[in-house]
């Protein structure tokens, strides 16, 4: 009876040890692929929320500049509609129109609106990063403080790397020879010759915005956009919004004095409403000011 229970005992074991034996053999067959597809089906099927929550400060690399630096971008919500913010065409000249954008990422990081369940939102804070690391040192994130430099001394850092003014290098009366104030710059070789603006023109024709609003300095204003196409009803309803909004003055047109080849009447020009936020000063991001343009803005494309 005992040489019966032994090799009872014997065969169940052996039998144990040939199945798993077996299984072990047909996972060591699985291959990394495979284990990574089921990995992903797992936390896919115990994280579906995720899906349908709202981006949150995804980043992307539309491009690099003339010295190699990256242009990023940050993503907010997964609406149809997309609304663009863009800083720092002018680098370091105009550093707080970087800093307004850097302001409204962290803005939507920590108190994501309802909005953005409808809207996705773009913020490109630094166009020319070139430019604005004539002035500040760190790539990324700043705050006025780190800028220590005279308006006189931040000049510079309006050209990107080539010495090109980039809101005179976009196909809108594009020329070489261009103007800012009594100055004249570069307006580049051609039409899109630098990185920077080709990199923003393949982006804005890759996902063809609702519409966008770009921040510079200084002159105080909100600024229509047209190329000899006038300015759409959509654009001025923008101005409207973000001047009333703001308290910033609402104009048409700007005709301080003539300029070829901007970035807003490029985007008029393709038929996607645009305007310019003109900041008051070189030195201040009035953020309380363009957060109630910018939420005027984003309810209204989600209603």
């Amino acid at each position: 009876m005992k040489k019966v229970i032994i090799i009872i005992t014997v065969v169940i074991l052996v039998g144990l040890g040939l199945y798993y034996l077996i299984n072990l053999s047909s996972e060591a067959l699985q291959s990394p692929d495979e284990y990574r597809a089921d990995e992903s089906e797992q936390k896919n099927a115990t994280s579906t929320d995720q899906v349908t929550e709202p981006t949150n400060g995804a980043k992307t690399i539309i491009g690099t500049s003339a010295d190699g630096l990256d242009i990023v971008a940050y993503h907010f919500g997964r609406g149809e509609k997309e609304i663009l913010f863009i800083g720092g065409i002018h680098g370091g000249y105009s550093w707080n129109s970087s800093l307004v954008a850097y302001n409204l990422i962290d803005h939507l990081s920590e108190n994501p609106p309802l909005a953005l369940e409808a809207v996705k939102v773009t913020i490109i804070p630094v166009l020319n990063p070139d430019g604005l690391s004539k002035v500040v040192e760190n790539e990324g994130p700043f705050e006025a403080s780190d800028i220590s430099l005279s308006l006189s001394e931040t000049i510079p850092g309006r050209f990107n790397g080539n010495e090109v003014d980039l809101n005179r290098n976009f196909d809108c009366d594009w020329q070489s020879a261009a103007t800012w104030q009594n100055k004249s710059v570069s307006g580049g070789n051609s039409a899109f010759s630098e990185p920077e603006s080709a990199a923003l023109k393949n982006y804005v024709e890759a996902n063809k915005p609702t519409a966008v609003i770009s921040w510079d300095s200084a002159a105080g204003g909100v600024f229509a956009s047209s190329c000899h196409n006038g300015v759409s009803a959509e654009t001025l309803n923008l101005v409207n919004l973000y001047a009333e909004a703001s308290g910033y003055k609402a104009y048409k047109d700007f005709d301080f004095y003539e300029i070829t080849g901007d970035m807003v009447n490029w985007l008029a020009k393709n038929d996607i409403p645009a305007i310019g936020v003109l900041l008051t000063s070189h030195n201040d991001a009035e953020w309380t000011k363009n957060l109630a343009g910018i939420e005027a803005v984003l309810e209204y494309y989600t209603d």
